[in-house]
């Protein structure tokens, strides 16, 4: 199993929906438990993005929001990068 470590930014906006925004959260959590089986697969349509080395991927947690994360085999770690909006909408 995988380690999950946040970006300062991702963290507050994952304590964000945690207050204001439940069902999102819960989603979240669920998508976050599959990651750490399964980085690479699983639910949320899992992809590698293009520049990434290899290492950073992205999966949905809605339509819009989805979560950005760097993987780290050597470690067995996860870093999340870049949680909420997807493309950087607004």
């Amino acid at each position: 199993m995988y380690k999950v470590d946040f970006d300062k930014k991702a963290l507050k906006v994952v304590a964000k929906w945690k207050k204001s925004n439940p069902a999102l959260y819960k989603k979240f959590r669920a998508v976050l438990a599959d990651m750490m089986e399964h980085p690479r697969s699983g639910i949320g349509h899992p992809e590698a993005l293009i520049g990434g080395n290899d290492i950073t991927y992205s999966r949905h947690i809605t339509a819009h929001d989805r979560v950005i994360y760097n993987i780290h085999d050597d470690v067995l770690s996860i870093l999340v990068i870049q949680v909420e909006n997807h493309y950087d909408d607004k």
